[in-house]
């Protein structure tokens, strides 16, 4: 992801956190002094730092009013570290969020969609389509999921910017969250 053309007059949050596993994710839980620097309960476009390597990423509600991140396998290369590593972070919050990465059921939605829903996606800020996205990968019901893609351009059909059906600050990962909230490492 390229990095964020500007940032926030905000002071940096740093913090030193372990590298847990859900399942087989990767995370990094925010202590909860971290996460209550951040300005939103939701999600928070960040330009972050793990064990020196910088990125781009926007940091997840866990439902519990704290925050993670996802370390992916190019991450833990890039930085260094692994499952059970305690790392230092910090985290510069951005106004500028990055694209969303639209999953393939949603995008070829999209790419087939009437004019007037493909212009209300290109239209919206990279938040809002950030929302979408979530709205749509929070079940891990394949029914449910694309009865959320249909909903999803229906509501853009209709003038709607945003998904108003969940709470924000509730973990939208179903490989990782039970009941809206994060679950514990394992």
């Amino acid at each position: 992801m390229p990095p964020a053309s500007r940032s926030s007059a905000r002071e940096p949050i740093s913090f030193a956190a372990e590298l847990c596993t859900i399942e087989d994710t990767v995370i990094v839980r925010l202590p909860q002094a971290a996460s209550e620097q951040l300005p939103s309960r939701g999600q928070v476009a960040v330009q972050a730092s793990l064990a020196g390597h910088r990125f781009d990423t926007v940091v997840e509600p866990d439902g519990r009013r704290g925050h993670w991140i996802r370390v992916d396998e190019a991450l833990q290369r890039a930085a260094g570290v692994s499952p059970g590593d305690i790392a230092e972070a910090s985290l510069h919050v951005v106004p500028d969020w990055p694209e969303p990465e639209v999953p393939d059921d949603l995008a070829s939605a999209l790419a087939d969609a009437p004019a007037k829903i493909q212009d209300v996606w290109q239209d919206i800020t990279p938040m809002a389509r950030w929302e979408w996205v979530r709205w749509v990968q929070a079940t891990a019901n394949p029914q449910t999921r694309q009865r959320r893609v249909e909903v999803s351009l229906s509501k853009m059909d209709g003038g709607k910017r945003r998904p108003c059906c969940f709470d924000l600050a509730s973990c939208t990962d179903p490989d990782l969250a039970r009941s809206g909230k994060l679950r514990e490492p394992s």
